[in-house]
């Protein structure tokens, strides 16, 4: 049996460039940023959920507030370098691993 292609879906890397412009460009790369950030909220949020902890004992054991942590997860709020840092180690007991990518 011979699949049927549908040649009018789009790929989501096509709708991307469409709506934010290739990559390079000044607002796809403030959408690339954003996103980012979003998903690391989502991480620590997904971190904190599993090891059972709410928001207020995860600011506890790291040293800020359950605000801050609702911001963060939320993507609402910058963060610090040394806040993530101390969040991931000292709150979840977890180590931070970065890359980069050119």
């Amino acid at each position: 049996m011979k699949k049927k292609v549908n040649k009018s879906l789009t790929s989501f890397a096509d709708l991307l460039d469409n709506e934010y412009g290739k990559r390079g460009a000044k607002k796809r790369e403030h959408y690339e940023q954003e996103f980012e950030a979003f998903k690391l909220g989502i991480l620590i949020q997904e971190m904190r959920e599993k090891q059972h902890l709410t928001q207020g004992q995860l600011a506890e054991k790291c040293g800020t507030t359950k605000s801050y942590i609702s911001r963060i997860e939320n993507n609402s709020s910058d963060i610090r370098l040394s806040t993530l840092m101390r969040i991931i180690n000292e709150g979840l007991g977890a180590h931070l691993r970065l890359s980069l990518t050119l």
